[in-house]
């Protein structure tokens, strides 16, 4: 249960943080419809926080990168893979056009290179700091 909390409040924290930032300056959606994406995403990142982390979990143990070049590959591999469909359903399922989708999607992509290894290596301090391992 204490993985399943840590794993969801740092996606929540960091999803909300880093996705309302891309909706509102790159993706140009109004605050009203970042607003309520970011309170239809909550339900998706409760639903999906932990399963994020498990996948992660899945391809560290089996691909074993020992490298840090090797390991930030697979966290942008293992963030990519994930949370790229989930966003782009959750944006369609919110309203957003087809123009603002590519939008939001494609500088979200750029985000997720540039940020996936920065989250993985906060997911591991988050469950360090709690005392939990994954499972």
């Amino acid at each position: 249960m204490r993985l399943f909390l840590v794993d969801t409040l740092t996606a929540v924290l960091f999803f909300t943080t880093v996705a309302a930032l891309s909706e509102l300056l790159i993706a140009g959606m109004a605050p009203a419809a970042v607003l309520f994406t970011r309170l239809v995403m909550i339900p998706v990142m409760v639903a999906t926080g932990r399963p994020y982390g498990w996948w992660r979990d899945t391809l560290f143990r089996r691909f074993a990168p020992r490298r840090a070049a090797a390991r930030t590959a697979l966290d942008i591999a293992a963030f990519i893979s994930f949370q790229a469909p989930v966003y782009a359903l959750t944006l369609l399922a919110a309203g957003a056009t087809a123009a603002q989708i590519s939008a939001a999607v494609g500088s979200a992509l750029v985000l997720m290179v540039l940020l996936s290894r920065p989250y993985g290596l906060l997911l591991d301090w988050a469950r360090r700091a709690a005392g939990v391992t994954p499972a």
